[in-house]
């Protein structure tokens, strides 16, 4: 339950077109409801502006259906699953048809987009996909409509200096880049803007499946450069997200 529907449902019982038993049914729903091996936390959009999303490893197919369909029938705003294996893909599709599929992610009532920043997701390579594409997928349920610039690290400069304009003007930059990390440092070099980076688990063998990558961008010479854990492009798409409440 988020700001507007609280706000419409005591609106509601003020004009009598809710009966208060009713309301206070709903309301029993916070802040949380339970489902089979899991507490839908459905206050999450009330307190911070944005709806609970679902991670799917670990959970079985038949607790990702549960919890769908609990915040189907209960939540607001769009209703994320991540990193979805083809088991729990085949369980929700039958059970909670309607969704989209972008990569390892399902999205429920995916929004129009009607927030004004120009977010920027750039990819250091064609590897970083998954991680990239679960980030701009994640922007785009919260209302950003955001640009992505693939396969732009610093391997090849000038591919990334190509889109240099595009890079300066947004008013947050998303980095994604394995190996050795560096595309954040360049970046925050180039822009004013916020960047958060996103290390992922792609390199060869002193990569260290990400470390090397996280420790290089936290270490960055660029000023101000927030970090996320290895491959959660989620993280960083949410930490855009609270930079621009609504």
């Amino acid at each position: 339950m988020d700001d507007v529907t609280l706000r419409r449902l005591l609106d509601e019982v003020a004009t009598g077109t809710v009966h208060p038993d009713e309301a206070v049914a709903r309301l029993r729903r916070l802040p949380f409801a339970d489902v089979p091996g899991a507490r839908i936390d459905h206050h999450r959009h009330l307190r911070q502006g944005m709806p609970e999303a679902v991670y799917g490893p670990g959970k079985r197919p038949d607790q990702c259906v549960a919890i769908v369909g609990e915040l189907l029938a209960h939540g607001d705003g769009p209703i994320l699953v991540t990193r979805t294996d083809d088991a729990q893909r085949a369980a929700v599709e039958l059970a909670h048809p309607g969704f989209e599929v972008h990569g390892r992610t399902l999205v429920w009532r995916m929004p129009e987009p009607d927030r004004p920043q120009r977010i920027v997701v750039c990819s250091g390579g064609t590897a970083d996909w998954p991680v990239t594409e679960e980030c701009a997928v994640t922007l785009r349920a919260h209302g950003f409509d955001p640009v992505v610039l693939h396969d732009v690290g610093v391997a090849g400069l000038h591919r990334l200096l190509a889109e240099l304009d595009t890079v300066t003007s947004a008013d947050a930059v998303v980095t994604v880049a394995g190996m050795e990390g560096a595309l954040a440092s360049v970046v925050g070099g180039l822009t004013g803007a916020p960047v958060v980076a996103v290390p992922t688990s792609t390199g060869y063998g002193a990569s260290l499946e990400g470390v090397t990558a996280l420790l290089s961008m936290l270490a960055s010479c660029a000023s101000g450069l927030a970090v996320v854990g290895i491959d959660n492009g989620f993280g960083a798409a949410l930490a855009v997200t609270r930079m621009f409440p609504r």
